[in-house]
This record gives structure tokens, sequence and C-alpha cells, in this order.
């Protein structure tokens, strides 16, 4: 019995020691790998300190082997999840065929590509880009060159209006319509030919419109940089009457709130609306490979001709296939309905179950939603940095707004999970002011 014993004790120090060995080296890892990106990437972000190496529908585990549930799906990107089996496949086999060829020549999947999606959103022709922000600038220089060719508008004199605290990218264009003084200082001189008016104003509006020269006005129908900010009800159909009423082009910025990720398959849709230019992104790829689409009509569409706007890898097969999948899995899978469904629930639960003194504000749509945390408390990173640790991850917009955002496949289990991290999360917050 005591060799037995002796055996055992040698044993398990002997298992333990290689345990203790395999986190330490994990640990070392983790802290390694943000110490290699700090020293040789550019420092254009701040990201939470955790490092994750894998993912798998809503969760994520980093290299340490902690889970997480993922509730910022990269900024509103993995609608359908980390790893979505049937858009994965779909990449293996299309990338064993033909992944790209630029537009130098026809492609197979490109017509079938645009066929699928301008029946699906209802519209007459798409533009296909990249990055959301290229659906953007193609949205702009299709109505910058309607405005000329159409309405007549003096040439060099064009002018597009957007809203206070949008945002689109950060391209010298984009950041051109920012307030935020983070993305816009120090990057002048600007893009001319711009205005910038309040967000859910129509008088505002009506004023900025009556200029003849205005060919745009560029809007997301709920604002997510800005911390989801929904508009009044009614805000876009007057956006779509005061348009019409003075021959402007509305162009809806749909890349975060397209998809689903309002409740709707467009976040206009609530309101029966419907843009002249549509931009859709993000999630159109499935997550794996960057796509955008710009959707008009025959006669807006017409002003580009051969040569006068194109991307590289714009409408390459392997992304555009992918959009297909996604497209067709958002539909046969119901992650509308059921981003709606939870986010009634998540947004019910929270507000039932937050401290009001401590989190004032839920507020969102669909599964696109939103906290804003009293200063008194602490700021949102603190909180970010709580649920982090409590194994949720999502990223504040602002000091004291944090974003909720988690992919549209989501059970009401995984919602639940996520409700619970989240009211823990501000409960320790509000004890460490104590």
């Amino acid at each position: 019995m005591e060799t037995f014993n002796k055996t055992f004790r040698l044993f398990l120090r002997n298992f333990l020691t290689k345990k203790l060995d395999n986190v330490s080296r994990q640990m070392s890892s983790s802290t390694e790998l943000i110490a290699k990106e700090k020293r040789y990437n550019a420092n254009n972000y701040a990201p939470l300190p955790v490092v994750i190496s894998r993912g798998q529908g809503a969760y994520m585990w980093d290299v340490d082997g902690k889970k997480y549930i993922d509730f910022l799906a990269a900024f509103a990107t993995l609608n359908l999840g980390h790893a979505h089996p049937k858009v994965l496949n779909v990449l293996i086999e299309q990338a064993k065929v033909l992944s790209h060829t630029s537009r130098a020549v026809h492609n197979d999947v490109l017509p079938q590509f645009a066929e699928y999606v301008t029946k699906y959103f209802n519209y007459d022709r798409v533009l296909a880009m990249n990055t959301g922000v290229e659906g953007a600038e193609t949205s702009l220089k299709i109505a910058r060159r309607w405005g000329y060719r159409k309405k007549n508008i003096p040439e060099n004199q064009a002018v597009v209006v957007f809203v206070e605290k949008n945002f689109w990218g950060r391209t010298l264009s984009a950041i051109s319509t920012s307030n935020n003084p983070v993305a816009h200082d120090h990057y002048g001189p600007y893009m001319p030919g711009f205005q910038i008016i309040p967000y859910n104003d129509v008088d505002s509006l009506e004023a900025a419109l009556k200029n003849p020269n205005v060919c745009a006005f560029m809007v997301e129908p709920i604002q997510g940089e800005a911390g989801v900010i929904v508009p009044n009800d009614g805000y876009l159909k007057e956006v779509r009457r005061l348009c019409t009423k003075y021959n402007v082009l509305w162009i809806a910025d749909e890349i975060q709130t397209g998809l689903g990720r309002t409740g709707s398959l467009l976040a206009v849709d609530y309101e029966n609306v419907k843009p002249d230019i549509l931009i859709i992104g993000k999630g159109l790829g499935g997550g794996f490979i960057p796509i955008s689409g710009v959707l008009s009509s025959d006669e807006i569409m017409s002003v580009l001709t051969p040569g006068s706007h194109g991307s590289t890898f714009g409408g390459n097969p392997l992304a555009a296939k992918l959009a297909i999948a996604t497209l067709e899995v958002i539909k046969e899978e119901g992650v509308v309905e059921n981003s709606r469904v939870l986010g009634e629930k998540f947004r019910k639960e929270l507000r039932n179950q937050l401290a009001e003194d401590v989190i004032p504000i839920v507020r969102g749509k669909g599964l696109m939603n939103a906290i804003t945390v009293n200063p008194r408390y602490g700021s949102a990173l603190d909180l970010c940095l709580i649920m982090m640790d409590l194994g949720l991850i999502t990223k504040p917009c602002d000091d004291s707004t944090v974003r909720l955002t988690p992919p549209l496949i989501m059970t009401e289990t995984d919602i639940n999970k996520g409700i619970e991290i989240t009211v823990k999360a501000v409960d320790r917050l509000k004890q460490n002011a104590k």
C-alpha cells in the first residue's frame, strides 16, 4: 500500500508539474504575442488583452484555452458566427476550382452572384466591391456622376449631405465627413463637397436638400459606431419623401445594419421604404472574405462606363460564391427572425435585471444593441474588461457605451449566457466603485 501511495504521489506531482508548466507556457505565449504585435505592428488599434486562436459558432477560445461567448462578432461581421459549416464548405470547394481572375475576363460566378443578389434585394444592378468603405466610396462616385449627368449640377459643385457621428470607414473621404477628432484630426486637407447636419432631424435635412447642388444624402438607418443610435419612428419615411421631393439620391449605408442584424433583412424595411442606392457589406462574405455590394437602378447605374470605376478583387469568384451561400443561409436558417426574437428578449431581460443607476440606457433593434454606463461607476472599457474576465467578448463604442452585437445564429441558451454574464459584470462594476 505504501509503495502504491508513493507511486501515486509521484504520478500526481509529475502530472501537476506538467500541467502548470503548460499553463505557464500558454500564458507566456499570450504575453509574447501581444508584445510582438505591439513591437512590429502599427499601433492603430487598442485591442482587449486577449489573444484568440479559435472560433466556432458563437464562441471563441484564446491561446490559453479559455472559452468566450462572442458578443462583438467582429464588429457585426460574423452574422453567421465563426466557421459556419455550409459557407466553409463552399469556400473550400470554390477555392479548389477558381479564386480570382480580375475583371479583365469574365468568370462563371459573378453573373450568378449579380442575378441572385439583385433579385434578393429587389434592385436592377449591383457593383461588387471588397470592403464597406469601398462600397460607400463607390456610392459617392455614382451619386456625383449622376448629379452632373442627370441632375445637371454644375461641374465640381456637387454636394453630398451626411449626418453628425456618422461612420463609414477611415479613408480620406470618410474622415472628411467625421466629427470624431481621433479619426479626423491632422489628416487634412479634407475632401470638399460634403455637408454635415444633425442626425434624426427632418427640418435640418429639408433645409440642406433645398440646395439644388445636392446630389445625395448618405445615412446609416441606425448609427453603429456612434453607439447604436436608433432614430425616431418615421424618420426614414421622411428621408425617402424629402429625397424624392428635391430629386436627391438617398444612399442607405446598411453595411452594419443589413443582412438581418436589426431583426429585419434591412433596417429600412421597418418603415417599408427603398433607398435609391443600397450599400451592403460586413457579413456578406460569411465572415471569411471581404465583399461589399452597391445596389441601384438601371438609370442610376448607367452613369458608370468601362474604365470609370473598378477594383482588382471586386467581384472575384471566391467572394461572390461565398456571398451567395451567405444569403442562402440567412434565408434557409431563419436568422432574421432569430435576430428579432432574441433581440427583444435580450433588451427586455437586460432592462429588467440591470441596475438603472449603473446602466441608465439599453437600446437597439434585433441583435444590434448597446448599453450606456453611468460614469460614476466606471467606463465602458472597465465593464468590457470585467465581461472578458467572465467569459464574454465585446468592445466599447466610446467612453460610456458598450456595443452588444453577437452572431445572429445564437440560440436562446447562448443569449441567456450573455445576459447572465452582463448582469454579473455590471454588479461587479458597481461593487468595484464602492
